[in-house]
């Protein structure tokens, strides 16, 4: 193959196939496997990553890595998908060899011969482990939010209740000026309370907001 240019310059095809092949086994892991999802090949970083060796993956299938998190369903949908000629892509959560896990973002390409039938399975994954512990710190930081307005909404019943109940006796017959006075004065104090409240929740679910749509907000110098 004659190289091609670009601009006046040759761009040699071999060089820059092996330079992409070194940057994606730099940064993804990389298996392949034949027809029956036997592993044929893994590439460095699936060892690194997995922790287990390049003898103990060969000829096992990926279940060996199986975390016993998704259900068989999701496997089925996964194999059904690429035995039809399809790419699947998902998130997988994987146990490596000393028994920690391991979330990966992957693409599960099938291999077609030159008469279009599936001789192999070639699979990209890209380790996502930060991005699935935001999202956990994100579902707790939701809870924790859902928790706290139970509690400003079950403080701001109290003088809501108490501005409601002074309202019904003002419109009552037969009260003396200390008895408004006095119920003025309820109403004024429970008034406060439910702006304090007011106000703490506005300013919580500005801070809880922004945390969720800015992670990196609480890590910066003031």
């Amino acid at each position: 193959m004659a190289p091609q240019k670009v601009h006046g310059s040759e761009i040699q095809l071999p060089l820059l196939l092996a330079a992409y092949q070194q940057a994606i086994d730099f940064n993804m892991i990389c298996s392949i496997t034949n027809t029956e999802g036997d592993i044929i090949y893994v590439n460095n970083r699936f060892c690194e990553v997995s922790k287990y060796s390049r003898e103990e993956l060969l000829g096992q299938n990926h279940r060996i890595v199986n975390a016993g998190f998704h259900s068989s369903e999701f496997f089925e949908q996964v194999w059904a998908t690429i035995t039809q000629g399809k790419i699947w892509r998902g998130e997988v959560k994987s146990k490596a060899k000393d028994g920690t896990f391991f979330w990966l973002d992957s693409t599960i390409i099938p291999i077609r011969d030159e008469k279009g039938n599936i001789t192999q399975y070639f699979s990209l994954r890209m380790p996502i482990d930060d991005k699935k512990e935001l999202e956990d710190q994100n579902i707790m930081r939701l809870k924790s939010l859902e928790e706290m307005l139970f509690q400003v909404s079950h403080q701001v019943r109290q003088p809501v209740s108490q501005i409601l109940s002074a309202a019904s006796l003002i419109r009552s017959s037969g009260l003396s000026n200390k008895e408004l006075h006095d119920i003025i004065g309820l109403m004024e104090i429970s008034a406060k309370l439910l702006d304090h409240f007011t106000k703490e929740l506005s300013e919580l679910m500005t801070r809880e907001t922004k945390k969720i749509t800015d992670p990196l907000a609480d890590k910066l110098p003031d």
